[in-house]
């Protein structure tokens, strides 16, 4: 299975969601994180520490590839048009994590609409969440569903356990932080909504 994590802008949690996901796939299989991304942010968090599951960049990565079950692939923000090709017809899911601000909106709504000549399988993650009484996550979600596009359920609450995480070089399940679970929660409920979505699809095709 391949998962990407591609999006317009940067700061949108790209990284954090492409690590996460890897964390939560190596739970059932072998899996590889692919870093694509020009600052090499998952490569620089394994290096502060210890994670679960390989990290590779895209050279290694190709000639790794074949011994792992999954791969996720983190991606450069704001990919070229033939990087955006690549990036959207060599996966089974593209992931668009985006914060729920205007701006962001704009620019997965951007994105959305460069890839449909694709026909991709893809689905777009609330990042960066604030809390109640804050409505802009849920706002948000609506706006997008009313759209016509297809949405997590969950959504990646804007903790700052996550930083503490990046900092140590270990998934945010690996924190010794009273909301450590509680971020590790959002993207185990991602993971799971993924693993739904696949067999959906994969039944789709069967038929």
């Amino acid at each position: 299975m391949i998962i990407t994590v591609a999006a317009f802008k940067g700061g949108v949690g790209k990284s954090t969601t492409a690590l996460h996901l890897a964390t939560y796939l190596q739970n059932l299989a072998d899996t590889l994180l692919v870093d694509g991304d020009l600052n090499r942010s998952a490569l620089d968090w394994s290096n502060r520490g210890c994670l679960p599951f390989k990290v590779a960049d895209e050279q290694r990565g190709i000639h790794l590839a074949k011994l792992y079950e999954h791969i996720v692939i983190d991606t450069p923000a704001r990919p070229d048009p033939d990087e955006l090709k690549t990036i959207a017809q060599g996966c089974d899911l593209l992931v668009i994590p985006t914060t729920p601000d205007a701006i962001a909106l704009a620019a997965t709504m951007q994105m959305v609409e460069s890839i449909k000549q694709y026909k991709t399988n893809y689905r777009i993650l609330l990042t960066l969440i604030p809390p109640n009484p804050n409505k802009a996550g849920e706002e948000a979600r609506t706006a997008l569903l009313n759209a016509g596009l297809p949405v997590f359920k969950s959504g990646i609450r804007r903790l700052a356990v996550f930083q503490r995480a990046a900092l140590e070089g270990v998934p945010v399940n690996a924190v010794k932080d009273s909301y450590a679970q509680i971020a590790w929660r959002c993207y185990a409920e991602a993971g799971k909504e993924i693993l739904e979505n696949l067999i959906t699809v994969k039944g789709q095709g069967s038929k």
